[in-house]
């Protein structure tokens, strides 16, 4: 058997190694790291390659590639959303993500990115809240305790020093699983039975369901003012959580709006509906909460250039750790030409 060279090999990530991972960094320091990396990203979003994602839908769900290059490195992310999924006893969001060198083309990193894509959503959450949120807010609503919920807690407690949640979901299961597993957290859990309840003395709303359909999560009249809305469940055409009046009363901030104007709440407005790019509020090109009694909306549907943070952060994340694989990935014959050679040499009995 030939030995690969260290060219061949690429580092791979499994769950168990960013489960490893996570508890080595710990969770909320690692929401942090993930933030920042972001952050750091965003304010050098001109130099980035950027394209809606490449979509395939189907009547039960969507199968989605999501790339971008900053010109010295290029990532792409693979994810799908499935709703029905969980009653299948299946994930409704499954992911796996590689990064590659733009100069040879050689992949530096293959990982997975179920777990990692709901950290690095939580973190873009909270970043967005951390330049929108009303000054000194401390309770959030949570609508939709599902497999995000507790990242995003975790993340607005860690970025932005929430401590308390109040939880909402129409399946009472979820509501308890969600608050077990913030127990000894350092959040104060209100579990609620009605979204109006779990409104009561909010600052911060998130939203985020799975339905692949047009939904009022939040209707117009459960809105005052002064909030902040973070609205991450509709990620796709057709799929939305907020009445459209709600829309029309707040500031909105979106990521790419080329892609959020198809998947995101905006879907529901005109194609010319005002808003602000995030980076820009991150660079201090535009202002982002202006007043106490203002509604910021996040219209958060997802953007490649979130994963390619959260690719190179792991990337390095891993280095002189024992939270990853070589993979004998690519081929690699002594003379470049000589491809055919290589196999025909692997050959069994072959010599030489």
């Amino acid at each position: 058997m030939t030995t690969p060279s260290d060219l061949a090999l690429v580092p791979f990530v499994s769950v168990d190694h960013m489960m490893g991972l996570v508890h080595h960094i710990g969770i909320e320091q690692m929401l942090i790291d993930l933030a920042a990396e972001i952050e750091a990203d965003f304010k050098r979003w001109e130099l980035f390659d950027k394209t809606p994602r490449v979509a395939s839908h189907s009547p039960v769900g969507v199968i989605e590639l999501m790339p971008t290059s900053d010109g010295e490195m290029y990532g792409f992310k693979y994810v799908n959303g499935h709703p029905k999924n969980t009653r299948e006893g299946l994930q409704t969001v499954t992911a796996f993500g590689l990064l590659a060198d733009v100069n040879t083309g050689y992949p530096k990193l293959l990982t997975e990115m179920t777990i990692l894509t709901a950290l690095r959503t939580a973190a873009m959450s909270a970043l967005a809240a951390k330049y929108l949120a009303p000054k000194g807010a401390r309770t959030m609503a949570m609508i939709g305790n599902g497999a995000q919920s507790e990242f995003q807690c975790l993340a607005f407690k860690a970025i932005c020093g929430i401590d308390t949640v109040r939880l909402y979901d129409v399946d009472p299961k979820a509501t308890l699983k969600c608050a077990t597993n913030l127990r000894g957290t350092g959040l104060t859990v209100v579990s609620c039975d009605s979204g109006e309840s779990a409104m009561e003395g909010a600052e911060i709303i998130t939203t985020c369901t799975a339905d692949k359909q047009y939904a009022t999560i939040l209707t117009d009249n459960m809105v005052g003012s002064g909030v902040h809305i973070n609205a991450i469940g509709g990620d796709c055409p057709g799929k939305t959580e907020l009445a459209a009046p709600i829309l029309h009363r707040s500031e909105i901030f979106v990521e790419y709006p080329p892609q959020t104007r198809v998947e995101g709440e905006i879907q529901q407005l005109d194609t010319d509906h005002p808003v602000t790019e995030l980076w820009q509020v991150m660079t201090g090109a535009a202002e982002g909460r202006r007043d106490a009694r203002q509604i910021t909306l996040f219209d958060s549907v997802g953007f490649a250039i979130e994963d390619f943070s959260a690719l190179r952060y792991v990337h390095r994340a891993i280095q002189g750790t024992r939270f990853f694989t070589n993979l004998d990935m690519l081929a690699d014959p002594d003379d470049p030409r000589d491809l055919f050679g290589m196999v025909a040499r692997a050959a069994p009995g072959a010599v030489g």
